[in-house]
């Protein structure tokens, strides 16, 4: 990458970054602040990278970053899929395929994710299912898959391999849910015909899981839609949930957001699980 283009990156980062405020990107401004937009530590945490690492990008010095790294950059400074790839081709580099994140989160699908983080559980994936972000109480509510590393990003692989998310979910539901997340990915496959990371994530679930290749073995091709959900919680107990998605055409990525069931007691719970949640309760050990 030319001294050129990485100060045209650098730049460009600093400049977005200077844009934002801190309720922009759900975070809490604290006391005053010298300089205007976020800090540069404030995007380093929300990339989940060291804020040397940011820091040295903005400034133009160090190696070249890679493009995970630039993905959860730009899901950090909320920017559009038009602003994603203009950051990687001012690092030197083509940009990701459309279908693939690389990191980059929908901007419009992450400012709806932090508008629902103090009441509802949501969160974004990719159309092969790959969780992309979580508000806290999805985390909550199902656990930290978004910051796992490869394959048990996606939540399909997860469904068939992880036997303690799973029986989060009632069990009279398990065949039926299998079965809708199986004809997402087939769908999902034919759209990306010869798609390696479809190949990637077929081939694994296909080695560890005898029920996914019964499943797969149906043919089955559907989208997910709205579904009613029964979840079993740890904490909180029963919580009967509307799950809604809202796909964004350019990404083709969808924020899906767990909706309480009126007259059952799960809002709550709900409100409950914000509370006991999303803390670490844990006692003090003994002195």
């Amino acid at each position: 990458m030319s001294t050129g283009d990485r100060q045209a990156l650098a730049d460009f980062l600093r400049h977005r970054r200077e844009q934002l405020q801190p309720s922009d990107v759900g975070l809490v401004a604290g006391g005053r602040r010298r300089a205007p937009g976020l800090r540069r530590d404030e995007v380093a945490v929300l990339a989940a990278i060291s804020t040397d690492h940011y820091e040295r990008i903005e400034q133009a010095r160090g190696s070249r970053p890679s493009p995970e790294v630039l993905g959860a950059i730009a899901r950090a400074l909320r920017l559009t899929l038009d602003e994603r790839d203009h950051v990687h081709r001012l690092a030197g580099q083509a940009p990701p395929p459309r279908h693939r994140s690389q990191g980059w989160v929908d901007a419009g699908l992450m400012c709806v994710l932090d508008a629902l983080a103090p009441a509802v559980p949501a969160l974004v994936t990719d159309d092969l299912s790959t969780v992309l972000a979580q508000n806290p109480l999805n985390v909550a509510l199902l656990g930290p898959i978004a910051s796992e590393p490869g394959l048990r990003r996606a939540f399909v692989y997860r469904w068939f391999t992880d036997p303690e998310l799973r029986g989060r979910y009632a069990a009279d539901q398990h065949e039926q849910l299998g079965r809708e997340y199986v004809a997402d990915l087939r769908l999902a496959s034919g759209a990306r015909a010869g798609d390696p990371d479809v190949r990637q994530l077929v081939d694994a679930l296909s080695a560890e899981s005898a029920e996914f290749r019964e499943v797969w073995a149906l043919q089955e091709v559907a989208a997910r839609r709205t579904t009613r959900k029964v979840l079993h919680h740890p904490q909180v107990g029963r919580l009967e949930l509307e799950c809604d998605l809202v796909v964004s055409p350019p990404s083709g990525q969808s924020l899906v957001l767990f909706r309480p069931q009126p007259g059952t007691g799960t809002a709550e719970r709900l409100e409950l699980l914000r509370v006991v949640g999303t803390q670490d309760l844990a006692p003090e050990p003994s002195r």
